[in-house]
C-alpha cells in the first residue's frame, strides 16, 4: 500500500501534463471543431430564446411533469410532432475561458487523486512501471471518459462526439498513467 501523501508530485505532475494535452487538443488540432453545428438563422433564433428570459439551466422540450402525462395522447403527440429539445442555457458572459480553466484543471486533479488512491491501495511503494501504468491509467480513464456515454443514451448528444471525447479521455489516461508509472515512489 502506498499512501497518498507521498503521491502528490505525480498527481499534480499528471494533472499539469494533461492540462497541456487537453489545451493542445482542443486549441491546436481540428479535432472537435465540428462537434456543434450552427444553428440555422442562429441570430433570429437567440433573439426569441430572449424574450422569453429564460433562467439559465438545463431544459428539454416536450417534457411530462408526470408518468402519467407522459402517456396520454397529447403528450406522445407532441413528442411525435417533435422537434425534441435537450439544451443548456448559460448567462452571457465574456469570452474569456479562465474560470472553466480552473475548474477544468481541478477537475483534472481529482481524477488524479483518484488514480493515486486506487492504485496506492493496491500497490506498494517500488512496484513496476507497468503495473502502475495499468492501475492509474485504467481509473483516470473511466474518471475522463466512462460518464460521457450516459449523455448520448440519455439525451441525444452525437455519438461521434462523445466517441472523440472519450479518445481524448484516452490520451489523458495514458498521459496520466506515464507521469504515475515515472514517479511512482521507488
Amino acid at each position: 500500500m502506498t499512501g497518498l501523501d507521498v503521491l502528490w508530485l505525480p498527481i499534480l505532475l499528471s494533472a499539469v501534463v494533461v492540462f497541456a494535452a487537453s489545451s493542445a487538443i482542443h486549441m491546436m488540432l481540428p479535432w472537435h471543431k465540428k462537434d456543434y453545428r450552427t444553428l440555422p438563422r442562429e441570430s433570429e433564433v437567440l433573439d426569441a430564446l430572449r424574450s422569453f428570459a429564460i433562467p439559465p439551466g438545463d431544459y428539454m422540450a416536450p417534457r411530462a411533469a408526470s408518468m402519467q402525462e407522459m402517456k396520454s395522447p397529447e403528450f406522445a403527440e407532441k413528442f411525435k410532432k417533435g422537434p425534441i429539445v435537450v439544451m443548456t442555457l448559460m448567462r452571457g458572459a465574456s469570452t474569456s475561458v479562465a474560470k472553466s480553466m480552473i475548474f477544468w484543471f481541478l477537475y483534472i486533479l481529482v481524477v488524479g487523486i483518484f488514480a493515486a488512491y486506487v492504485a496506492g491501495r493496491a500497490l506498494p511503494e517500488g512496484a513496476g512501471f507497468r503495473q502502475v501504468f495499468r492501475f492509474t491509467g485504467t481509473t483516470a480513464f473511466i474518471g475522463f471518459s466512462i460518464a460521457l456515454w450516459q449523455v448520448p443514451i440519455w439525451y441525444g448528444k452525437s455519438w461521434i462526439t462523445t466517441l472523440k471525447s472519450t479518445i481524448d479521455g484516452l490520451v489523458y489516461a495514458l498521459v496520466s498513467a506515464a507521469v504515475f508509472g515515472w514517479l511512482w515512489p521507488r
